[in-house]
């Protein structure tokens, strides 16, 4: 009985090691992160596939987020050298807790350290000022931002104000975050803005001079623990209801991508935003890659060309540019499906070098195009002009059977007289 019972175990252990060596290898190759933000997405701007997703389509609040579209619109409709002047007490309108830097009556700042400030240290005082400045005032401020919004084809944001101060009808989502940020930062002064570690802005004539560290640690270097080479810029947000935010865009090497996360938590006074926007880029560039799928002058198809002679009508459809394609790593090039589309009513003559139709390779809903040309010149046939010379000859042939037939029928009758 003991013996039996020892082999039983023996046998038990080593289904539960393969168990558990099976159980590592799932885990192994779904490595997305695990987040506890409630809404996150991750694109590649390239070619607009989403890397990462979850529930980017939910309505969420973005808190200071909101401030990339008041820069972008404060940007294009304002010189960097404009000269504004505070008229009134703005920082007193803006609700307690919400972090102003105490705009003075009769201060005048440059737009540009008015975007300096908005961007790095998230004056919520100053997104005022500019949405008065540009709009007129905050209400006509967020028609513009929600006129920008429908430009873009953004179906779920609205907003309300400049800054990202809590309304019920302030709302975006992780999807519509991350096609403002890359509207954005097509724009290089935004990604200069946006991008800076600390802005300093030089003492006025009622303040003394004012020095800022960015609110978005990824971007500032003496941050050992959150700092994140790769990033190029970003803009952080909290309010109770919003949670951390953080909507920001990393490059490193041929990718190029778009992070938001909204909703996230805090744990142990550390907000969770830094790290799992980190986690996510992360998985980005560790399990997606750009893998070429055809290269320019590859052979794609063979096509015979209606009226092409027969030593030239046979032709080959080459790709007239390389196509990359982004693959996840556990993706196969083979099962990226292809499609040919050809012009209609192709025939010689063909010069080499034409354009005669397209070839696309889809995957993940995503697809990527290149021209198809013709590999050598198609002559066309000479057998049609043989035919129609053949037939005039014959025609001719007939014409003259027929004049001297009709002769020889007018001698017989005049034989017959």
């Amino acid at each position: 009985m003991k013996v039996k019972n020892i082999k039983k175990l023996i046998i038990l252990f080593c289904l539960m090691i393969f168990s558990l060596s099976n159980l590592s290898f799932i885990f192994a190759a779904n490595n997305e992160p695990d987040l506890t933000a409630k809404s996150a997405i991750l694109i590649d701007i390239k070619t607009g596939r989403i890397l990462y997703h979850k529930n980017e389509s939910e309505r969420m609040y973005p808190a200071s987020t909101t401030k990339i579209l008041t820069a972008i619109l404060t940007l294009e409709n304002c010189n960097l050298e404009d000269v504004v002047t505070i008229n009134h007490d703005i920082s007193s309108t803006i609700p307690y807790g919400y972090t102003v830097v105490e705009l003075q009556i009769g201060e005048q700042f440059t737009i540009e350290q008015l975007l300096e400030m908005l961007l790095v240290h998230s004056a919520n005082d100053v997104a005022s000022l500019l949405a008065e400045y540009v709009g007129g005032s905050i209400e006509g401020f967020a028609q513009m931002m929600n006129q920008k919004v429908k430009d873009l084809g953004l179906s779920d944001t609205h907003f309300t104000n400049p800054s990202g101060i809590h309304d019920d009808n302030h709302y975006t989502t992780a999807s519509d975050l991350a096609s403002i940020m890359e509207y954005c930062i097509k724009n290089k002064e935004f990604v200069r803005l946006a991008s800076m570690p600390y802005c300093s802005i030089s003492a006025t004539n009622k303040y003394i001079a004012r020095s800022y560290e960015s609110t978005d640690r990824l971007v500032v270097p003496s941050d050992s623990k959150n700092y994140y080479p790769y990033l190029v810029c970003g803009k952080t947000g909290y309010t109770d209801p919003a949670g951390e935010c953080l909507v920001s865009y990393s490059k490193k090497d041929d990718l190029e991508l778009i992070c938001v996360v909204l909703g996230g938590e805090t744990i142990n006074n550390i907000p969770t935003r830094y790290s799992e926007t980190k986690a996510l880029y992360e998985y980005g560039y560790n399990n997606f890659s750009f893998k070429t799928i055809i290269n320019a002058n590859d052979f794609v198809e063979q096509i015979k060309v209606k009226n092409g002679s027969l030593d030239t009508q046979d032709l080959n459809l080459l790709a007239k540019t390389q196509v990359n394609i982004l693959l996840n790593d556990s993706e196969s090039k083979d099962n990226v499906q292809s499609i040919i589309n050809l012009k209609d009513n192709i025939s010689a003559p063909i010069n080499q070098g034409d354009i005669l139709g397209t070839v696309s390779y889809k995957i993940d809903e995503k697809e990527y195009k290149t021209e198809l040309i013709a590999s050598h010149a198609v002559e066309s046939s000479n057998l049609f002009y043989y035919m129609i010379e053949i037939f005039i000859g014959i025609v001719l042939i007939l014409i003259v059977y027929l004049i001297l037939s009709n002769k020889k029928i007018k001698k017989r009758k005049k034989r017959k007289k």
